[in-house]
C-alpha cells in the first residue's frame, strides 16, 4: 500500500509539472505570432505545405498564436537555416521549412570541415517533424526524344535545373556520376515551379530531383494527359504508386556497388520530405509543445481533407525521429563523405 501510495505521489507531481509546463507555454504563445520560413520560392512544393501546415497548427499549441508564412528562398535554402540560427529570435517563435537536401549539404560542411560555407552548425538544429517521406522522379515531356531512363545513359537529355545544394541540380549531376548518364543542365531557374513553365515553353525536356506529391499539387493533370512520363524514380525503394506505374528506380542503373551506396545515402535525406526545424536553444518545454503540436496538426480532419483536394500526401514523421536520422547521416565516415560530395559536382555531357 505504501508503495502504492508513493507512486501516486510521484504521478501527481509529474502531472502538476506537466501542468505548469503547459501553462507557461500557453502564457509565453498567448498573443503572439509563429513565423515560418520556406527556404525556397513561393508557389513550389516546399511553400504549399508550409502554408497548409501554418493555417491548421496554431490550434494545436497551447495559447493558439497566429501564424504566417515567408519565403527566403537562396543557397540551396541554407540562407532561410541561417537566418533563424543567427538573426531570428530563439524562444520558438521562427520555424524554418528548408529543402531535404540542405541536410547533405550540412552533412559536407559538419564532417568534412573543409572551406566551410555554412552560417550555421546543422548538428545543433531541432527536428519539428516532416509532414511526408518524400519520393524524388525525373520527368520528361512524352514528345521528347527521350522516353526512358535507359536512353539517357547514352544520349543527351536537356533538363532545367536550379542552384547547387538543391535537389533539381544536385539529384541528376549525380546520376551523370554514378549511372552514366548524359543529362545536360540548364541551371539559374529559381524553383520547380519555373523550371515546369520552362517545360511547358519547351525550353527544356524534363525535370530531375522533383517530389511526386509536389507534381501532384503543382500540375495534377501531367501524368494523366500524357503530357510527361515519369523517366527514373530517385528513391532507394520507390514509390508504391510509381512502381505500379513500372518506373525503373536510378540505383538498379549504378555503375558499381559503391555508386550505389553514395545513391542511398543521399536518398536517405528524402525521409525528411517536408522538414520543419528550429534554431538550438530554445526552451525545452517549447520545443516539445510545438513537437506535440504539429503531429497533432497532422492529423486534423480539415488538414487532411484540404491536402486530398490539392494532391498533397501527408505521412508525418516525429521530430524525435528525425533526430535520431540526422544524426546518423551525420556520423557518416569522413572518406566516404567525400565521395559522396564529389558524386554531386555537375559534369557536363
Amino acid at each position: 500500500m505504501r508503495k502504492l501510495l508513493a507512486l501516486f505521489a510521484i504521478l501527481a507531481i509529474a502531472g502538476t509539472s506537466s501542468a505548469k509546463s503547459q501553462d507557461s507555454v500557453a502564457q509565453f504563445y498567448k498573443g503572439r505570432q509563429i513565423t515560418v520560413v520556406v527556404g525556397s520560392s513561393p508557389g513550389g512544393g516546399y511553400d504549399i505545405y508550409a502554408r497548409l501546415m501554418a493555417r491548421h497548427m496554431g490550434k494545436y499549441i497551447p495559447g493558439n498564436p497566429t501564424m504566417v508564412v515567408t519565403n527566403m528562398p537562396g543557397a540551396g535554402s541554407n540562407a532561410a537555416v541561417a537566418h533563424i540560427y543567427n538573426v531570428a529570435p530563439k524562444d520558438g517563435t521562427f520555424i524554418v521549412a528548408p529543402q531535404n537536401n540542405a541536410v547533405m549539404d550540412a552533412l559536407f560542411d559538419v564532417v568534412l570541415g573543409t572551406n566551410r560555407r555554412l552560417r550555421h552548425d546543422a548538428t545543433k538544429l531541432i527536428q519539428l517533424g516532416s509532414a511526408t517521406t518524400d519520393h524524388y522522379v525525373c520527368i520528361g515531356r512524352s514528345d521528347a526524344p527521350i522516353k526512358t531512363f535507359k536512353q539517357a545513359l547514352t544520349e543527351e537529355w536537356l533538363i532545367g535545373a536550379s542552384q547547387p545544394g538543391t535537389s533539381t541540380r544536385d539529384y541528376p549531376a549525380m546520376l551523370n556520376n554514378t549511372t552514366g548518364a548524359k543529362i545536360k543542365q540548364v541551371s539559374g531557374y529559381p524553383g520547380t515551379r519555373e523550371i515546369t513553365l520552362a517545360i511547358e515553353k519547351n525550353e527544356v525536356h524534363g525535370l530531375c530531383g522533383f517530389s511526386w506529391s509536389s507534381l501532384n499539387a503543382q500540375k495534377p493533370d501531367w501524368v494523366k494527359s500524357g503530357f510527361i512520363r515519369v523517366i527514373v524514380q530517385e528513391h532507394d525503394k520507390g514509390n508504391p504508386e510509381i512502381n505500379k506505374m513500372g518506373v525503373p528506380l536510378a540505383v538498379d542503373f549504378a555503375t558499381s556497388p559503391e555508386s550505389r551506396k553514395i545513391m542511398e545515402l543521399i536518398y536517405s535525406s528524402e525521409t525528411f520530405g517536408r522538414p520543419y526545424m528550429l534554431a538550438p536553444d530554445i526552451p525545452a518545454e517549447r520545443v516539445v509543445a510545438l513537437r506535440k503540436a504539429f503531429m497533432e496538426a497532422m492529423k486534423d480532419p480539415d488538414l487532411l481533407a484540404e491536402a486530398q483536394r490539392i494532391g498533397l500526401a501527408v505521412d508525418p514523421i516525429s521530430g524525435e525521429d528525425l533526430q535520431k536520422l540526422a544524426a546518423d547521416i551525420f556520423a557518416t565516415p569522413v572518406p566516404f563523405v567525400e565521395k559522396v560530395k564529389d558524386a554531386l559536382v555537375y559534369r557536363a555531357p
